[in-house]
């Protein structure tokens, strides 16, 4: 494996473009501890610490920590991930963006180029209230915003936040031209990896746990990257057969093949849309009640949706709410990624077929039902994956006061299917780059299959 390793600093386009993405990512670090005009990082990180476990604490973590430090890449990606998902429910509801996108590569442009405008409207609207949430705490925090600035402290922080994320979008659209690995999701790995060590060392200097919950977290979280790679590689394949066909003057019968199925067809999305509608209405009536007591009623009952509540059935309602979204979110989401009406009309188009099924609606029903089989499995596991690190936590005492917000979203199902999912991605593109150089691969007898 350290040949393999020393063998990729040899092949100089491969080692440019290692480089080229580790140089990338590191503008993008420096960035986030760069601060907007007219903050103060010292008291905005003191200010930051009321978001951690919110849903801007799930902001926190995809940007990593640029929220804290209000920086320049506050916002992270995230408003491009949001983008993405709306346009991918707007291509469900709208016919003429599913014209749109079977037209090609003309058209994934043009839907690209939608994605985009809408990121610029959802960074100028996440930017205002992220401005507004800091500016609502000045009273709270003298300093946090420099006298000097005046009245365009708040057009400038949106400027210089929208312009941030902008900015790492191209960075990420270069890393995946001219780099190694997929851009967005590698800048999102390394904001995620870049909160472990503030997270570690929150652990051990302000929760201050026993050496045992120590030991037992660590094996817990062996596990948990064990479990999370099982269930990203884990794949349901149907057999399928195609009719004989003619090569030169014989007919000659087309080779076997199969339907690749994935366990968790929807990967990390039911989480991230479970934990925003969870997190959302929180984040919300816990800044209106610092301004106005009659909202404090709201923020009680929605004591229901905290997963730390010190009364323990609120956080078996939380555990049973957030299970129910997962599920309901995977099947939303896998309806979204599969049409199983158009797989088997491609089937008998290209005359294709699964063994004792026949062509057409019987093939879109069998598909149907295994898309149903798997998907309640992998939703399951996949909730349980999420709700893990909340039961550790809690059952082991580990920062449910301080320290539990920034371990669960550094720590949680989340970050680990981000991180697992993007390390494999990376590795099975290097590992093309060496195979295609007659070199080895970076494993012996390499099983490192894609996603």
């Amino acid at each position: 494996m350290i040949q393999t390793i020393l063998s990729i600093f040899r092949i100089q386009e491969l080692r440019s473009k290692i480089l080229f993405t580790l140089g990338m990512l590191l503008v993008f670090r420096v960035g986030t501890q760069i601060t907007v005009p007219g903050i103060n990082s010292i008291i905005a990180a003191n200010a930051s610490k009321e978001f951690a476990g919110g849903f801007l604490g799930m902001v926190d973590l995809f940007s990593g920590g640029a929220l804290s430090n209000m920086s320049i890449f506050t916002l992270g990606i995230m408003p491009y991930i949001s983008s993405s998902i709306i346009m991918q429910l707007f291509m469900v509801l709208i016919p003429s963006l599913q014209k749109l996108q079977k037209e090609g590569e003309e058209g994934r442009k043009k839907i690209n180029q939608y994605t985009k405008i809408g990121t610029l409207f959802l960074c100028i609207f996440q930017s205002y209230y992220m401005v507004s949430q800091f500016q609502g705490r000045e009273a709270q925090y003298p300093g946090l915003i420099s006298p000097n600035v005046g009245g365009f402290f708040v057009p400038l922080a949106i400027l210089t936040i929208t312009t941030g994320t902008i900015l790492l979008l191209w960075m990420g659209e270069q890393i995946t031209e001219r780099g190694i690995g997929n851009g967005v999701s590698l800048i999102i790995f390394a904001g995620i990896v870049g909160r472990m060590p503030k997270a570690v060392i929150q652990l051990f200097t302000v929760d201050n746990p026993e050496p045992l919950s120590i030991l037992i977290l660590f094996i817990i979280f062996i596990l948990l990257i064990f479990f999370t790679i099982y269930l990203t590689q884990g794949v349901r394949k149907v057999p399928l057969q195609y009719g004989k066909q003619m090569v030169g003057r014989r007919m000659v019968q087309a080779k076997s093949q199969s339907l690749p199925f994935k366990v968790n067809g929807a990967n990390v999305m039911p989480i991230i849309f479970a934990s925003s509608l969870i997190l959302f209405p929180q984040t919300i009536f816990q800044s209106l009640s610092s301004s106005g007591s009659q909202w404090a009623g709201w923020v009680i009952l929605l004591d229901y949706l905290n997963p730390f509540s010190t009364i323990w059935y609120h956080s078996i309602v939380h555990h049973m709410i957030y299970t129910g979204l997962i599920i309901f979110f995977a099947y939303f989401y896998t309806s979204i990624q599969f049409n199983p009406q158009e797989l088997s009309e491609n089937l008998k188009k290209y005359g294709g077929y699964i063994p004792g099924i026949r062509a057409g609606s019987d093939t879109k029903v069998y598909i149907e039902k295994v898309l149903n089989r798997i998907t309640l499995p992998g939703s399951i596991f996949l909730a349980a994956l999420a709700l893990s690190p909340y039961l550790i936590i809690r059952f082991l005492d580990l920062g449910t006061s301080s320290g539990g917000g920034a371990l669960v979203y550094t720590f949680g199902g989340t970050s680990l299917l981000i991180m697992v999912g993007v390390a494999l991605d990376t590795l099975k593109q290097i590992e093309a780059q060496l195979v295609m150089r007659n070199q080895s691969g970076f494993m012996k007898k390499s099983k490192i299959k894609g996603r």
